[in-house]
């Protein structure tokens, strides 16, 4: 027999051969082999043969089966009794096995032996298992016999391996029976191991000598071989063999992850694995990702699974990704099948890795929570999130449905930063796709629950989670994302529903024909257009319009057939809401069938535009004409509907000459000869004018039931409200058949319009209220024609023209004036709509509930003026001026008025609330801002330059046209703020005017904005120049005496604009996408241009900072607060987009100081500085300073006692910003930035910054005995005990091991402290004794958080054996003015004057600790009383 020692080490493999060739002195081939008769039983007089007969055992010759002829068990017992009774024993034993030895020498009775037994009796009758065993491991399952055996069978499979015998050598190939394999499986779950040291020492023989297919399989048998004792010694082992044979590291580590190990073994093979991470086969990563999670422990958790992300992401993970470049490669060309054998291998690898993964993620809880520690921890630092993070987020949240609020906490919140962009999630899909596909469902549920949000960012990302979906899934997965789309769509929430819309025209784009197949649900759709926006309505009836009209075959026809049915269903109904629903409808289809397919992507595979096509169209369009002939309303939404299918530029020029509404253009309205506003000289005989006030009259005549001619009945009535979208129509439909020239309609820029008088002058006051309403409504039509004008005619290019679209807009400024006049007088007056793509009629002009409230509260104040009062009454009259308290756009009509001096008060009117009842200026017309000094020649009557006069674009006009602008810019590229949509309540405000803007994308916005840059800079220096000049010209004062105030007024209000401009663009979040980066380039070389020649190929970080620099110079002549404030947003803009902010933050926080110390102008009106703004810069200031609580210091210490000591219309004077008005402002900021410091300190900080901290506190609250108002105590309360608690978990900490070394300074710190928390007590008693309910809700809390505070002190005392210094006592109630509160016992006085007493160091801290103490005692007496206060309430 082999000895039994270790034998790990590669170089005793030969002498450990040498000793098995030893141990056998013959070959067993020198037995001669009996020959049998097949399948006979075997007779023989051995002992082995007739004591297995005895026990129940018929052994067969040949291939046949041995049989069983009794029960399994009965048969070991049987054996084990008659050997144990045998007379010769022990020796019977010997007998035996040397008989079992001589048996299995011949081939077949070996193979016999190592296979089951047949069993001769029935099953019903077995006590034992169902299977049968074979001979062998019947004998093994008796322990007298096993000592024997398994050293001689571990002999036998040596002789195997080492090729001794050449007949044994030779059974590994005969009947296709791997011989070692059987002997090894022998051993495998046996009922009891009897010598489990020896045999695991012969086992790991065995494997240190066996070839290498061969070591596989007796190391995965290991674990069903050995007893839980040997665990330990075959561990230490394997892990000594993993370190010197690599190939075999799959079955080591199968076999170490179910073995019973110690910690620390794993821990080393872990790490060795670990190591090798980057260098294994791709095809041994899972069973190696196994071994490293099933290895995990609490304690090393997050750094093993930040480890395993790291190398992973890095290393493996992007190997599909590779497979899928090959495969597209390879796509074309012919390929051998091993490549794509080899592909498929590796996605499988990659799957089973997942699976690995989601196995653990799913039944290890300390796994899942490291895994989504570590994904957030790489989003929030430097390191960006991979592809491999957000895989594992999307898995985690399939697998573990106890961690999914939190995943979408996290997902929410990296979206929020920007950690997660579409490139980002578009790689996780296109790499990871496969794993995906498995929890589709699980994504869909994600991206329903993001669309949810209220948060634009969060719901865009949900519909990207949608799109990736629908784009690698299978069809089953594509139906489920179009199916969840619909549901959206159908919710009535309005950022749901556009968003899903926009999604479902996406994967359209995407994938046409996937959608095609999908059409039945998004046809569903149209039973919920009720609860749609015109906006969304069009959205959807182009998306229905692609997938019925794209291509044609018979799939799409019952979609074509029920929007027929549901347009003329709608046309026909006399009901505002669903005859809009078939206007847009029908000219939408309209747009998709008649679509110029050499132009339009979604049209290939069609062929040109038929005549029977053409003839569909017009008659489609001839329908919606004669249903809305009877309307005003709806033939103006009809012609504003067909011209923006024109302006679109997609329609077939077949459709648009035959449609018939060219013939009638000018049929509808006539022109007489009376004219005012003309730009030449009107002929009576041959001119045209536009008979505005005949219309208009008529139109107000038969609503009031007046008779009409018999000539007049017979013609028919034109209503005024159609003019400009009819003139609309007209020009698109010229500058599309005679490609943008306009001279056939050239007159009716020049044109007069027929009017009266509109200057109210003195008759204002004796006009009725009848008059005053129609004079609104024919300055509103005029407008309206104005603005159409401008619009057709803004991109001509001769002088001539240019000149008369700017007279145009000096005179739309004028009769805006005039209007407002009007409007002061009119307060219930609703204006003509000239946008009709409204979800109702009843449109009313925006109000100011806040403005309302101080109407009313003026109105209680003083009843006298009954006239005055009822005009000041106006829901109109302080809208803006609230809006300048609430938003950052004030109106600057209302301002210019109230500033005029010597004028009476009178109601200022924002023509900004009746917005949406101006028609809607294109983009295209502020290309006028280019304008400088246009030359117009004034002609005779022979066509001879009379006279020449110079235009140029005034303050007023270039005013006019930044408002509209900034209004645009704000609608397109800032996102709004997504807000549940009450019952019952319009959807859609947002868009109404800005229907035409909304055809267009942001991305088309941006671009002409950027394009308008140029000019606007030259504006934005030009005022700039002029500010100065007024500041040197008033020695430093732009507001001085000598200043003309409209003027002055009208550049502060362009100043802004063009800020609020520059914002709104560089705020746009679209620059953040890889096509639009150069735009972001343009935009920042334009502004960069102003200090310097452009140069070629700058780098982003150049640009930035130069960009930076250019407008930071614009600081020295801001005007305003409300500049100044959008100019820091900007430069914060400018900044952000940087990857080294640090270097200019400083400069934000000087320029955000001097804003704060800078006297600003101010009118009549005294608060002129917004809250919020002025809110905002503040927190600027502390953010972006150095030194947090050296700031808050000097306002509180400097500032707030200059305050203190002003008259009480005065303000501080180091801060002018900071008054009795804006100090509760000022006192919220602070208090929440000295939170916000003390709760990012980390424990163990130094002392110096916590009295730093405690001081300020202090500065903070010291002035409340002045400024007591209920605000400014609120603030108190609630920031008092954050500050508390802050003070509680990081401060105290420190002071535990402070205090032995440092007594005199953790005394002095906790005594500022006490000062704090002693007024925050009064504070308390001060709320109970006024009875304030916003107050005293914070108490409870307060006080049991100065209850902690002076057990924690205790406990601190305690731990520096300082107990004797704590001394309990009563504090008084008192009031802010430091009045004792009456209600308190005597008891309560004499324990507080005994506080006094102390003097010694010792004493100083029982001081402080007294005082912490009775705070807690009195707020223990107050309980009571707290109880009955809040009853009474």
């Amino acid at each position: 027999m082999v000895s039994k020692r270790r034998l790990s080490k590669s170089e005793d493999k030969e002498s450990l051969m040498e000793d098995a060739s030893k141990a056998r002195k013959q070959p067993l081939s020198k037995k001669t082999k009996k020959s049998h008769i097949p399948n006979a039983v075997e007779e023989n007089d051995s002992v082995f043969v007739k004591l297995l007969k005895t026990s129940g055992v018929i052994l067969k010759t040949g291939e046949s089966q041995n049989q069983l002829a009794v029960d399994q068990i009965i048969f070991q017992k049987k054996l084990f009794q008659t050997l144990r009774k045998h007379p010769s024993y022990p020796k019977i034993i010997e007998e035996f096995v040397s008989g079992l030895e001589s048996y299995i020498e011949d081939q077949d009775s070996f193979r016999n032996c190592l296979l089951s037994c047949e069993r001769l009796q029935d099953e019903e009758a077995s006590m034992g298992t169902s299977y049968s065993k074979s001979l062998i491991k019947l004998l093994l399952g008796i322990d007298i016999l096993q000592v024997r055996l398994c050293p001689f069978f571990c002999e036998r499979l040596m002789d195997v391996i080492c090729g001794v015998c050449s007949r044994i050598n030779g059974w590994n190939t005969d009947d296709g029976i791997n011989m070692p394999r059987l002997i090894i499986s022998q051993l495998k779950w046996l009922d009891r191991v009897v010598d489990g040291k020896d045999l695991t020492t012969k086992i790991m023989q065995l494997i240190s000598i066996a070839p290498e297919y061969l070591q596989h399989d007796f190391i995965t048998s290991l674990p069903e071989i050995l007893g839980d004792s040997q665990h330990a010694d075959v561990g230490k082992e394997l892990s000594d063999l993993l370190m010197e044979n690599t190939s075999l590291t799959v079955p080591i580590l199968d076999v170490l992850s179910s073995l019973r190990l110690d910690s620390n073994l794993l821990s080393k093979v872990r790490q060795l694995m670990m190591g090798k991470l980057c260098s294994v086969r791709l095809d041994d990563l899972p069973v190696i990702i196994k071994f490293i999670l099933h290895s995990i422990t609490a304690t090393d958790a997050l750094e093993v699974i930040s480890e395993l992300r790291e190398k992973l992401d890095l290393q493996h993970c992007i190997l599909p990704s590779r497979l899928q470049a090959s495969q597209s490669k390879l796509k074309s060309k012919g390929r051998p099948s091993y490549l794509g054998n080899q592909e498929s291998s590796g996605q499988d690898c990659v799957i089973l890795l997942f699976d690995v993964i989601k196995s653990a993620v799913r039944y290890e809880k300390i796994i899942s929570e490291a895994w989504i520690k570590v994904s957030n921890m790489f989003g929030c630092s430097k390191e960006k999130m991979g592809i491999f993070d957000l895989a594992m987020l999307l898995i985690i949240y399939s697998t573990n449905t106890q961690t999914k609020k939190y995943i979408e906490r996290v997902l929410r919140n990296k979206i929020r930063s920007g950690c997660i962009q579409e490139q980002l999630l578009q790689s996780t899909f296109c790499i990871h796709h496969l794993v995906l596909k498995d929890v589709c469902p699980s994504i869909l549920s994600l991206a329903q629950s993001l669309f949810h949000s209220l948060d634009q960012s969060i719901i865009s990302f949900g519909s990207l989670l949608y799109k990736y979906a629908f784009k690698f899934f299978d069809t089953y997965c594509q139906q489920e994302v179009v199916g969840a789309l619909v549901t959206h769509i159908c919710s009535g929430n309005e950022a749901e529903v556009d968003t899903a819309l926009d999604a479902l025209l996406e994967l359209i784009l995407l994938n046409p024909s996937a959608m095609r197949l999908n059409a039945v649900f998004v046809k569903g759709i149209l039973d919920y257009l009720d609860n749609m926006s015109p906006q969304q309505i069009r959205k959807l009836f182009y998306i229905l319009s692609t997938l019925a009209f794209s291509k044609q075959h018979e799939a799409s026809s019952h979609i074509q057939d029920d929007m027929h049915l549901v347009i003329r269903k709608q046309l026909s109904s006399s009901i505002f809401k669903y005859k809009l629903i078939g206007i847009i409808g029908a000219v939408t289809m309209a747009n998709i069938m008649a679509t110029d397919r050499s132009r339009s992507n979604l049209t290939q595979g069609r062929s040109e535009l038929s005549n029977e096509e053409c003839t569909q169209v017009t008659t489609l369009l001839q329908l919606v004409h004669s249903c809305s002939e009877q309307s005003p309303w709806a033939s103006a939404l009809y012609y504003d509907e067909f011209a923006n299918l024109i302006q679109g530029g997609k329609l077939a020029p077949k459709v648009l000459l035959g449609h018939q509404i060219l013939c009638s253009l000018h049929s509808d309205f006539s022109f007489p000869v009376k004219a005012l506003y003309g730009l030449e000289e009107y002929n009576t005989r041959d001119g045209i004018a536009i008979n505005l006030l005949p219309l208009l009259f008529s139109q107000d005549l038969a609503k009031d039931g007046g008779r009409m001619t018999s000539q007049e009945s017979g013609q028919k009535l034109v209503s005024p409200l159609c003019l400009a979208p009819h003139f609309r129509l007209l020009r698109l439909c010229v500058e599309r058949q005679h490609d943008g020239n306009l001279e056939e309609i050239d007159g009716l820029l020049d044109c007069p319009v027929f009017l009266t008088d509109l200057e109210p002058g003195e008759r204002l006051k004796s006009m009725s209220a009848k008059e005053h309403s129609f004079m609104c409504s024919l300055i509103f039509l005029t407008l309206n024609w104005f603005r159409e004008v401008v619009n057709a005619f803004c991109q001509q290019t001769s002088p001539e023209m240019k000149g008369k679209v700017l007279t145009r807009l000096k005179h739309i400024v004028e009769l805006q004036k005039i209007l407002e006049k009007y409007l002061a007088v009119t307060p219930d007056y609703v204006p003509p709509l000239a946008n009709f793509d409204l979800e109702t009629l009843d449109v009313t002009p925006h109000t100011s509930t806040a403005g309302s409230a101080k109407i009313r509260k003026k109105g209680k104040i003083g009843r006298k003026q009954k006239a005055d009062g009822s005009k000041t009454s106006s829901p109109d009259t302080l809208s803006k001026e609230d809006n300048s308290e609430c938003h950052p756009t004030p109106s600057d009509r209302s301002q210019l008025n109230k500033e005029f001096p010597g004028k009476e008060e009178k109601m200022s009117v924002s023509l900004q609330n009746y917005h949406t009842f101006f028609r809607e200026l294109d983009i295209e017309v502020f290309s006028i801002l280019h304008c400088g000094l246009v030359t117009k020649f004034i002609l005779d009557t022979e066509m001879h330059t009379e006279a020449t006069e110079v235009v140029q674009l005034g303050p007023p006009e270039l005013l006019f046209l930044l408002e509209d602008l900034a209004q645009k810019v704000e609608n397109m590229l800032i996102p709004p703020v997504a807000r549940r949509v009450p019952f019952l309540k319009n959807k859609g405000s947002r868009d109404i005017g800005f229907s035409h803007l909304r055809q267009r994308s942001s991305q088309e916005i941006a671009h002409c904005v950027v394009q308008l840059l140029t000019p606007m800079c030259n504006h934005l220096e030009n005022i700039h120049n002029y500010f100065q000049c007024l500041a040197t010209e008033n020695h430093g004062v732009v507001d001085g005496p000598g200043v003309k105030v409209q003027e002055y007024y009208i550049m502060v209000s362009c100043y802004q604009r063009l800020l609020q401009i520059f914002l709104g663009l560089f705020s746009w979040s679209g620059f953040f996408e890889p096509e639009n980066r150069n735009l972001l380039y343009s935009a920042l070389e334009v502004l960069t241009s102003r200090l310097k020649q452009r140069e070629h190929e700058q780098p982003l970080e150049e640009l930035l900072s130069q960009s930076f620099h250019y407008l930071q110079n614009f600081h020295h002549s801001i005007p305003s607060f409300q500049c100044a404030f959008y100019l820091i947003r900007l430069l914060m803009v400018i900044l952000e987009k940087s990857t080294a902010p640090a270097q200019n933050k400083e400069k934000i926080a000087s320029l955000a100081r001097q804003f704060l110390c800078r006297v600003w102008p101010s009118g009549e009106e005294k608060n002129n500085i917004s809250s919020d703004q002025l809110h905002a810069l503040l927190c600027i200031y502390l953010e972006h300073t150095g030194s947090v609580l050296k700031a808050i210091e000097e306002i509180a210490g400097v500032g707030v006692p200059e305050l203190i000591n002003s008259p009480k219309a005065a303000s501080a004077s180091t801060f002018p910003t900071l008054s009795r008005h804006t100090f509760v402002i000022f006192f919220r900021v602070m208090m929440a930035e000295l939170e916000k410091t003390v709760r990012g300190l980390q424990a163990g900080t130094a002392a110096d910054s916590q009295q730093e901290q405690d001081s300020a506190l202090v500065s903070c609250l010291s002035p409340l005995q002045v400024f007591d108002s209920r605000p400014v105590l609120h603030v108190c309360l609630k920031y008092g005990r954050l500050f508390v608690e802050a003070f509680l978990k990081q401060c105290m900490p420190l002071l535990d091991f402070s205090f032995r070394k440092h007594r005199e300074d953790v005394l002095s710190l906790l005594e500022t402290f006490q000062l704090d928390t002693r007024l925050l007590h009064h504070l308390c008693g001060h709320s109970k004794i006024h009875q304030d309910m916003r107050l005293t809700k914070h108490v409870p809390l307060l006080k049991k958080t100065l209850e902690l505070l002076v057990c924690r002190v205790k406990a601190m005392l305690i731990l520096n054996n300082c107990r004797e210094a704590f001394w309990l006592g009563n504090l008084k109630n008192r009031d802010l003015q430091g009045e004792e509160i009456i209600s308190q016992n005597s008891q309560e006085s004499t324990a507080d004057e005994s506080e006094d007493d102390m003097s010694s160091q010792v004493s100083k801290s029982k001081i402080t600790e007294d005082g912490e103490e009775d705070e807690a005692n009195a707020e223990e007496k107050e309980q009571d009383s707290d109880e009955i206060y809040d009853d009474s309430e």
